[in-house]
């Protein structure tokens, strides 16, 4: 068995990058963040998490448009 020490749920990811744990789910289901999904909880490696951390920038509401 693998152990579980260095791995994250979606609450710890998300206070970790200070944004809404739902936000975590949906960037697992979209691949942004690399993770495994074992029954119905995400885990994320603490090292991904770290890279991911270090580029991140959350934005809230629709993406703007660039005028033309």
């Amino acid at each position: 068995m693998v152990p579980l020490d260095n791995y994250y749920n979606v609450i710890e990811a998300g206070q970790r990058l200070r944004i809404h744990p739902e936000t975590v789910k949906r960037l697992c289901r979209q691949g942004d963040i690399p993770a495994i999904k074992i029954h119905n909880t995400w885990l994320i490696s603490g090292d991904i998490l770290d890279n991911f951390a270090g580029t991140y920038v959350p934005r809230r509401g629709a993406r703007k448009r660039l005028i033309n």
